[in-house]
């Protein structure tokens, strides 16, 4: 999800922003008329910073506070000399104060204002003013035809606060919801916006804290942490002069049954590509001789039985377990072996699968890091895929408590629920791109090194992630569409390096 400026870190429930929204009125007198005449300033200043060419707007309106931004939007294209035309589906009686106060400043500047009907064909942006973050239900009727119509349209769509019909929470759909190309979010980013189907509707995300007092943030926990490479690179350093490989911590990557080479050699050489200082791989026989062709310095082990691994265990700072490893008795028993062992560990792809199955159960007190994506996540907590992707939040919350672990849910806006206790992070990089074979396996290398080489689980776990994602994003400036998994490869060295 590019964006132009930098956002806040940190990110909010509905709830949480309209407690600030209500401090900055009564505790700090900042009237609402005035909130809201700045949310509409920066919302045209973006309009026509975005759009420097367009000459006609459409603002269709609801009847909530996102309506009033959407008048004062009106009535500031209205004074710079633009031909600006509300649709309204709401009447003016059912206002909100602060929104009837621009409505009326923009009839009274002689504004058009009109019951919807339909779209005007000639108009250049439109802004959807309808919904705030107070939706709860589905949309339906009148209102689900006008986002249908927007989206249909061909000028651009700028969103205010949020796309209406999205949950500001979840990110779900609510029934329909605004394609918007831009949306400007106000006081609080909504942690909805970035994950899930919510990236797909958003657009562009802007921001504006309306100019209220810092010290007002204060007052509530922070929901969720948008996080990025460009941040958390900052927490590398150099590596000395004096530095020898056992430095860096030595990856054990427990993967491949017969036939699945591939997941295990791309999961091994993230981990070697990602700084690990020495990469070993416990693989099945059938190909443990040629695994390594091409990538010389993996170490491949031919296992046949969990005895096999013993001495790798014990050498090994921290293990990843589970691409191409299957389902059978052998994948179970080396699956075993390694939670025996009590190293830290990233459990990934199969080895998900056989835990969800109830074969094997994670014991207590060492620190494990889960990498579903939605399907395994659901057969984790016994439910299905549009259960988990209806609140990402809620299904990565509940992951990490039960199991008492570390969850990433990998997918759009990747999420990661930590056992430290940490709020939990949303990735706010990555390209769809990324949905191709492979991607999950380089993932859980990375996590594999990060999990080796930092004394905190939570700085492993986002560092790993944001690394991923960020490759990603440079190897798909030459297009997003054949995208492979070992592509990332040739990005993961410049980005590590380049932490000045």
């Amino acid at each position: 999800m590019p964006t132009k400026e930098q956002l806040p870190y940190a990110l909010y429930r509905a709830e949480q922003v309209r407690k600030f929204d209500a401090l900055a009125i009564n505790k700090y007198q900042i009237p609402g008329q005035t909130l809201m005449g700045r949310a509409g300033k920066a919302a045209f200043d973006l309009l026509r910073n975005t759009w420097p060419e367009a000459k006609r707007l459409v603002v269709v309106t609801g009847s909530g506070n996102n309506a009033g931004d959407g008048y004062c939007v009106a009535l500031l294209a209205l004074q710079a000399g633009l031909d600006v035309r509300v649709l309204e589906l709401a009447e003016h009686e059912q206002l909100t104060a602060d929104a009837a106060y621009y409505a009326t400043e923009f009839i009274n500047a002689a504004g058009q204002c009109s019951e919807y009907e339909n779209l005007p064909l000639d108009c250049d942006v439109i802004v959807d003013a309808i919904l705030g973050t107070g939706l709860n239900t589905d949309v339906r009727g009148a209102w689900a035809s006008v986002i249908h119509a927007i989206n249909h349209h061909k000028a651009s769509v700028l969103a205010l606060d949020i796309p209406s019909g999205l949950h500001a929470d979840s990110g779900t759909v609510l029934g329909t919801a605004v394609k918007a190309d831009h949306s400007i979010s106000f006081i609080g980013l909504k942690q909805g916006m970035f994950t899930g189907r919510a990236r797909d509707y958003c657009g562009e995300i802007h921001f504006h804290a309306l100019d209220i007092p810092a010290r007002i943030y204060a007052s509530e926990i922070l929901a969720c942490r948008r996080i990025d490479w460009q941040k958390l690179k900052q927490r590398l350093v150099s590596r000395p002069r004096s530095a020898h490989k056992g430095d860096f911590g030595r990856v054990l990557v427990v993967a491949g049954n017969k036939g699945f080479a591939g997941a295990a050699r791309l999961c091994a050489e993230a981990a070697l590509r990602s700084g690990a200082g020495l990469v070993s791989v416990a693989t099945h026989a059938f190909h443990a001789a040629t695994l390594n062709t091409g990538r010389p310095e993996l170490m491949v082990h031919a296992v046949e039985a969990p005895s096999d691994i013993k001495s790798l265990l014990n050498q090994a700072t921290a293990i990843v377990i589970g691409p191409g490893l299957g389902q059978d008795p052998w994948a179970l028993q080396l699956l075993e072996a390694v939670l025996q062992s009590g190293k830290r560990a990233v459990i990934d792809a199969d080895a998900l699968n056989l835990l969800a199955s109830g074969a094997v159960a994670l014991p207590a007190g060492t620190e494990y890091v889960l990498t579903p994506h939605p399907g395994e996540a659901g057969r984790l907590l016994q439910t299905d895929v549009t259960a988990i992707e209806s609140d990402r939040f809620a299904a990565v919350s509940k992951l990490s408590q039960q199991l008492r672990v570390s969850v990433v849910l990998k997918g759009a806006g990747t999420l990661v629920a930590s056992q430290s206790g940490k709020p939990m992070a949303a990735c706010s990089q990555g390209n769809p791109g990324m949905a191709s074979g492979g991607m999950g396996d380089v993932l859980a290398g990375l996590l594999g090194t990060f999990l080796a080489q930092n004394e905190d689980i939570d700085d492993a776990v986002c560092l790993g992630v944001c690394l991923h994602a960020a490759a990603a994003d440079v190897a798909a400036q030459q297009g997003e569409t054949g995208l492979l998994a070992s592509d990332l490869f040739e990005h993961l060295r410049g980005l590590l390096n380049d932490i000045g």
